[in-house]
């Protein structure tokens, strides 16, 4: 189920901060007196003429004036053509954001522009090739895949409208639509997946900084700090790619209604704050499928894994080495492989 009611709005806040006056307080509504708006045009204005309105004057405004209150969209610098028609210049994908979102994903991090930083660093690949202006930028197709985890039920399409909202509007100095859907998906395979990972990377070691810092709330056991680890599932769109790139669990045949994703969390017992995460197939074993994601993560997160925690574990779990464990009893004769406690000793 959607956790936001995002589909009906735009995910581009109101304003773009950059070049916004410091004096005033947020980028609120802008009233305008009807009779201060001109046409910059040294000719009549005509249906399809690609140019903004300008406000000559700008008068007092008093009681009983006819007001235009303008939401603003973008900050750019103005483009003036020789017939006198105003234009933004710039690109919209350099506007388009994901309002609280992003802002959110920006002070977790400590990082302002943190999607930008993950993006540049991206080759494209397939069908995209350089860095030559498109209708679609690397940080715009990131931003894109991030609004699908809050937009589930919607289409590419309508993601990309959310993304741009009001910035499709605006008369851009080179003409600007929306793209296809078929823009987005070239320009999803071009950024693959290294982006994402990079930006989860950086929230979930955020995440980590944070609950060292300022979990009031952590649950001790002597000295360390406790964790949880166990394996689920997350069901996937079920086409022949992914069936036969993650399979699926719970049958013998695949015949399961989805394929199915196998993820490892790695959580704050008291928070439930992700820590760390890896996915893999969940076809075959499912013992050794989630074993071999807890060796992935001992890899990957090192900085999660320290000897300052405490970690309760799946007793199907074998305990790596280098690790102090306590073995349950259990009733299948696999004590000597199975791990309920799990703590790095010191060096």
């Amino acid at each position: 189920m959607p956790l936001y009611p995002a589909v009906p709005f735009p995910a581009t806040p109101a304003a773009v901060p950059g070049g916004w006056p410091p004096e005033l307080a947020g980028a609120g509504i802008v009233a305008v007196r009807v009779a201060d708006l001109a046409c910059p045009l040294r000719r009549p204005l005509r249906e399809g003429d690609r140019t903004a309105l300008t406000a000559a004057g700008a008068g007092k405004i008093r009681t009983g004036d006819l007001i235009v209150f303008c939401k603003p969209v973008a900050v750019a610098p103005a483009v003036v053509r020789r017939d006198g028609k105003v234009q933004a210049g710039g690109h919209p994908a350099d506007h388009a954001r994901l309002g609280i979102l992003e802002q959110q994903l920006e002070e977790m991090t400590g990082q302002p522009g943190v999607i930008d930083l993950v993006a540049a660093q991206a080759v494209p690949r397939g069908k995209v090739k350089g860095t030559a202006r498109r209708s679609m930028t690397m940080a715009a197709a990131v931003r894109a895949v991030l609004l699908m985890g809050l937009m589930p039920d919607a289409g590419y399409g309508e993601i990309l409208s959310a993304l741009f909202g009001d910035l499709a509007l605006l008369p851009w100095h080179a003409p600007f639509g929306v793209p296809t859907d078929t823009v987005l998906g070239a320009w999803r395979h071009a950024a693959g997946p290294e982006p994402l990972l990079r930006l989860r990377d950086k929230v979930l070691a955020a995440s980590d900084a944070e609950h060292q810092v300022h979990d009031y709330r952590a649950i001790q056991v002597g000295d360390l700090r406790l964790g949880s680890i166990d394996g689920s599932v997350t069901r996937m769109a079920d086409t022949p790619a992914n069936r036969a790139e993650y399979g699926s669990s719970g049958t013998c045949d695949d015949s399961a209604p989805y394929p199915q994703l196998r993820d490892l969390p790695v959580t704050d017992a008291s928070t439930r704050g992700m820590l760390a995460v890896v996915t893999g197939p969940s076809g075959g074993d499912k013992a050794a499928a989630e074993q071999a994601l807890l060796d992935r993560a001992l890899t990957e997160f090192t900085w999660v894994f320290t000897k300052g925690r405490l970690w309760v574990i799946d007793r199907n779990f074998r305990a790596p080495r280098g690790v102090l464990a306590y073995r349950p009893r259990s009733g299948h004769r696999r004590e000597e492989v199975s791990v309920g406690l799990m703590a790095y000793p010191d060096p």
